[in-house]
């Protein structure tokens, strides 16, 4: 049949494409969806796989997997260290043991992660191993069993490259340069369906030419990644605003949206000052925002340089901010005083030139009196230098290329930090072949929303990797390889496209004097301060009242647009005007439902633990204190569904945790089942 069509609707001329199933995200996720689709098409004898695949993204070298690591970025696996046992139920035990995490999502993760792991390696991820070929592991943040490992700080973005080349090789096509602004609908209920995509190619938009493209399909994959842009204080690369609008006006229900993951990250360059960078123990000082009268701020809430020092050396590997780590000067409480003296407007800068200062009532740095944990390592490792330079130069020299990659020298100049959002670890409801609420759409990578409150470091990479091969493998055998059917006579999916067509000229403005970029500076000011890592319920309520009433009038009134890619910034603009909504109505019900501080955030509260004596609440004047965690709200999940008749836009409920099934079949009976197809019914 026809692939490809050009037609005109309301005097735009439109691309049209049918596939059997389009990637949205061209990240690592995406990447082995499209390599691992092409090889079970193949496996079952279907001709030309590489004529019914897509591949359709903003930028093949945008986005987390390409543009986002940390000291050494981690790969968290199954373990495979030669005298150190594991299996998948235990794997599953480490991804839920925070809470939140269904259980079934975590096995599938767990008995997938090796095949995803081996599979980097066959195709080029140069993951160390020794000479008999054992993939040593080391532990990380919240790992009993090092299933740890790393391929450098580019992990992800050597995982994105190899598997492009798959693609590329396969002859799949990848649609480069398209900005995705609304999915087309049918049915309503159990019966709705997506049933094409369509996007702006950015080459050939023009003053009167949108250059629309419209991808019809039987099945979308959704691998966009996370939601980077809604919060000024990001390590997510600059511009990555994620498709999570569109996706909840399509039907989608998100999952776990209050759980976002923040810790220590540099802003000029944005990338996790975790591992080894803490672990070097750099001096932390601040600035006025002119960048004078430097004050080491951190010596009044310490005891001692031993008790300072050792608890930025523990913010290698308890790097995300947790709630749980702030009471008895454990290494959260860094986090808290950095965020506390941001708010006197002033900035907070890493120097790797010189070991921490203290004051009058401390002793000067020595590595000696680290306590025993810190100085263990750093002994075990080699890192006992005299320079916070010379230690991260000895255990990992690529720590420091990547900065100076990026212009910044840690020879010559400190590093600026902030705390920042770095990950979330909800996104949308999946089942366990990574199939959303709406048949035959997947999500996989960060959009999926498999995981709970807490999770092992790089636990996300395995996920993408898994719910990537699951998903592949589902579709060719449950729901076949026939290319969509034309799309050019259903009149229901010709009015919608005109509906977008009139959204993007309402978008153009005639009533509205605010440029796209501002909205957007708006929601992430308004993100950070209200639904970053310190949350309140009253500051979250107001935020709420202002994104919907924002979401309104760029609907009503559109932007005031510059030039003609200023249309691609306000299609950016209200989606994520309509995500800022979604994620703080779950934060608000959660707050409501009494949760207190979990995961990666810190719930204020006037009758709640104090902080530190020193630590002043910015809105009272008196102690900053925090509300603890309700536990027995681990066993439920929120999800959060768009109701356009909604006052707030959305719907939210509870629902519980799925348990991980204890069944195991006898091998016949599991081989019977294998041959019959039954495991995809």
């Amino acid at each position: 049949m026809e692939t490809r069509k050009i037609r005109t609707i309301s005097n735009q001329m439109i691309t049209e494409h049918y596939y059997n199933t389009v990637i949205i995200g061209a990240g690592a996720a995406g990447m082995n969806c499209a390599g691992k689709l092409h090889e079970t098409m193949d496996q079952k004898g279907i001709s030309n796989p590489q004529e019914r695949i897509a591949v359709v993204t903003a930028g093949v070298g945008l986005g987390a997997s390409r543009m986002s690591g940390s000291d050494k970025q981690t790969y968290y696996k199954l373990g495979t260290s030669p005298d150190i046992a594991d299996s998948a139920e235990s794997f599953a035990r480490s991804l839920t043991a925070g809470g939140c995490c269904h259980g079934d999502l975590a096995l599938a993760e767990g008995i997938g992660s090796l095949r995803g792991f081996y599979n980097l390696v066959e195709v080029g991820v140069p993951f160390p191993h020794d000479g008999l070929g054992s993939y040593i592991g080391y532990k990380t943040d919240h790992d009993p069993c090092e299933r740890a490992t790393s391929a450098g700080p580019k992990t992800s973005r050597i995982m994105s490259e190899c598997l492009e080349k798959v693609v590329r090789h396969y002859g799949i096509e990848i649609f480069d340069h398209q900005e995705v602004t609304d999915f087309l609908t049918t049915g309503t209920g159990a019966d709705k369906r997506i049933v094409g995509v369509v996007t702006l190619y950015k080459k050939e938009i023009t003053e009167n030419t949108f250059a629309i493209h419209v991808f019809y399909a039987e099945n979308f994959i959704l691998a966009a990644g996370g939601p980077g842009a809604l919060y000024q204080r990001s390590v997510y690369p600059p511009g990555q605003t994620g498709i999570h609008g569109i996706a909840f006006k399509a039907g989608l229900a998100g999952e776990n949206l209050t759980e976002s993951q923040f810790g220590l990250a540099s802003t000029k360059f944005r990338w996790n000052v975790s591992g080894t960078y803490m672990q070097a123990i750099p001096r932390l000082f601040s600035t006025d925002a002119e960048g004078h009268d430097e004050r080491e701020f951190l010596t009044e809430f310490f005891p001692s340089m031993s008790r300072m020092a050792t608890d930025i050396f523990l913010k290698g590997y308890q790097w995300p901010f947790d709630p749980h780590r702030i009471e008895n000067l454990q290494s959260s409480l860094i986090d808290v005083i950095v965020f506390n003296e941001s708010q006197k407007n002033r900035r907070v800068f890493m120097d790797f030139l010189h070991n921490p200062i203290g004051n009058e009532k401390m002793n000067e740095f020595r590595l000696e009196d680290l306590e025993e944990e810190a100085l263990a390592y750093l002994k075990a490792t080699g890192a006992v230098q005299m320079r916070p330079i010379d230690r991260l130069e000895h255990m990992n020299r690529p720590a420091i290329d990547i900065y100076k990659e990026h212009g910044v020298d840690l020879f010559s100049e400190p590093l600026e930090v902030a705390v920042c959002a770095q990950h979330n670890n909800g996104g949308f409801a999946v089942n366990v072949w990574w199939e959303s609420n709406i048949p035959h759409t997947f999500v996989i990578g960060e959009m999926a929303g498999t995981h709970g409150i807490k999770r092992p470091g790089g636990a996300a990479l395995n996920a993408g990797q898994v719910g990537a091969l699951r998903a592949a493998e589902f579709i060719v055998n449950a729901y076949g390889s026939e290319i969509a059917q034309t799309m050019s006579d259903n009149s229901q999916v010709h009015q919608k496209i005109e509906d977008v067509i009139k959204k993007l000229d309402t978008l153009k403005g005639s009533g509205s004097d605010s440029p796209p970029q501002n909205v957007i500076d708006e929601i992430q000011n308004r993100m950070t301060v209200c639904a970053g890592h310190i949350r309140k319920l009253e500051k979250a309520e107001k935020a709420m009242d202002k994104a919907v009433r924002l979401y309104h009038n760029i609907n009503d009134n559109g932007f005031k647009l510059k030039g003609v890619n200023d249309i691609i910034t306000a299609v950016q603009a209200q989606h994520l005007a309509l995500t800022s909504i979604a994620y703080l109505k779950a934060i608000i019900e959660l707050l409501k439902a009494g949760s207190g501080s979990r995961g990666s955030h810190l719930v204020l509260s006037d009758d709640g633990v104090e902080v530190h004596p020193d630590i002043k609440d910015p809105d009272t004047g008196g102690p900053l204190r925090f509300k603890q965690e309700n536990e027995k709200l681990r066993k439920t999940i929120l999800t959060v569904t768009f109701n356009e008749m909604a006052e707030d836009l959305f719907d939210c409920e509870a629902v519980p945790v799925r348990s991980a099934p204890k069944e195991r079949k006898p091998f016949e009976t599991a081989w019977k089942d294998y041959r019959k197809g039954q495991i995809y019914q």
